[in-house]
């Protein structure tokens, strides 16, 4: 009779018949099988097997299939409206509660990145790697805030006693910041796991970048207007939603083979219907100032209201056509619409054609993986990353689009303060202040006796 090694240990078969051990675990960065191993193909051969001996569904298997689907429909259903409801009761609150929903998206979706690539045994062994994670994701976080805070409200945080130094040496202080992380990093490297940190390492800096900067970029879109942020959001949704419905009606052709329903019909059809989509939006959102106007007041909802200079791309124009050779004298043709609505038309291209990659890419990754989702954060959709896959690059493209095309370029009080605060000496700080309180009182805007005081408070 064959005897088993000495010491050796059989394998036991977990609640679900599978064998514990690193075969039950998710793949990841250290357990890959390269084409053609041992283990691949005996894997390969094991599956091959599995599809000869597997019987006929019966009755209750098919019914009880059938129910599960229909708890998860009803479950996907409930959680739509919950977020449905919950963005736009957001969106009509006000911009901090918007903010705050970007900050939560922001990190889930690291916690759910970060995970694809976590080896729990290794975890265990070093204690710091965890740890590290979110100390960078901290550090990144408040590099990008603190720039936000102080590039859009510098006329409050410049004149703060407490902030100003922060403010000032802000960038100074994060990359200190970053730098104690990198030599802790290097300090806490272990022999036999050099691969694991390394490779730890630089997947949180790739999803520093694809996810943290990213929507760093969407919290900026809220603080210029409204508009910025929902318009991106809502035409990667309708371009989805289109997709996959010019998809069932006309799609024959694959698109592209990390996602083999999406089709090349469904994809165009999606394009034309998110263009119209898109003029249509625009002019509604035009109309509020609440959505156009950029942040001035961190208080404000849609019932108060915003106040600004309407930028000019939303002021409609008229605009004369070229005469035609045709046409007979004195023939005139002129249209008459609002530039925002040709930027509408590349936005919503963008939300058609491009950032669908963003899905596909998460796609890739997931097949890489041999997970279905990046998580279960939200029932019956899956992870947050699931949702959020296209947002990302489309809120980073509208940022650079409004920053390059749209953005007006002027003198703002906050401008003017970190010039005067920065640049200035205190006596010439001194002097500005008293020139500018006799130019208000030349004006008959300040009383001549806040001027006579403040010269006699100068002065002594």
């Amino acid at each position: 009779m064959a005897r088993s090694k000495r010491g050796g240990k059989s394998p036991m078969k977990n609640a679900n018949g599978q064998f514990s051990g690193s075969e039950g675990r998710r793949s990841s960065f250290s357990d890959k099988s390269e084409e053609g191993s041992p283990t691949r193909t005996r894997a390969q051969n094991q599956a091959k097997l599995a599809v000869v001996d597997e019987k006929p569904s019966t009755a209750a298997e098919k019914k009880a299939e059938y129910e599960k689907k229909k708890a998860n429909f009803w479950t996907r259903t409930l959680w739509t409206l919950v977020m449905i409801a919950g963005f736009f009761g957001a969106l009509f609150m006000g911009h901090i509660y918007m903010i705050a929903i970007v900050t939560a998206v922001q990190i889930i979706s690291f916690k759910e990145v970060i995970a694809i690539a976590n080896v729990p045994s290794r975890a265990r062994s070093l204690r710091s790697t965890k740890s590290m994670n979110w100390y960078f994701l901290a550090t990144t976080m408040y590099f990008l805030y603190g720039e936000s805070v102080i590039y859009y409200f510098k006329h409050i945080v410049l004149v703060d006693k407490v902030l100003l130094p922060l403010a000032t040496h802000h960038r100074f202080i994060s990359f200190v910041l970053y730098v104690f992380g990198f030599v802790f990093f290097v300090a806490s490297l272990q022999a036999g796991n050099y691969k694991f940190q390394f490779t730890n390492f630089a997947w949180t800096h790739m999803a520093l970048y694809l996810i943290v900067v990213q929507a760093h970029f969407v919290m900026n879109n809220i603080f210029e207007g409204m508009i910025w942020f929902f318009l991106p959001a809502a035409l990667v949704i309708t371009n989805d939603i289109f997709a996959y419905i010019c998809g069932i009606m006309f799609g024959r052709t694959q698109l592209i083979k990390l996602s083999p329903k999406k089709t090349v019909e469904g994809f165009v059809g999606a394009w034309i219907m998110t263009v119209l989509f898109s003029f249509l939006l625009v002019n509604i959102l035009m109309r509020s100032k609440y959505f156009i106007c950029p942040v001035n007041d961190l208080g404000a909802n849609v019932f108060t209201g915003l106040k600004c200079d309407v930028n000019p791309v939303f002021v409609p124009h008229t605009f004369e056509l070229p005469r035609f050779f045709f046409l007979p004298p004195n023939t005139s043709f002129s249209l008459t619409f609002a530039p925002m609505q040709l930027h509408a038309l590349a936005l919503s291209t963008f939300a058609s054609l491009i950032a669908p990659f963003g899905g596909f890419f998460a796609s890739g990754l997931k097949r890489t993986f041999k997970i279905k989702d990046f998580g279960d954060s939200i029932p019956g959709h899956g992870g947050m990353t699931d949702r959020m896959d296209c947002q990302f690059i489309m809120g980073f493209f509208a940022y650079m689009y409004f920053h390059t095309f749209i953005e007006v370029h002027k003198v703002s009080l906050g401008s003017v303060l970190e010039t005067a605060i920065t640049s200035l000496q205190p006596e010439e700080q001194v002097e500005l202040v008293k020139s500018m309180c006799r130019y208000l009182s030349n004006q008959g805007l300040m009383p001549q006796e806040l001027q006579a005081c403040l010269e006699r408070a100068s002065s002594s």
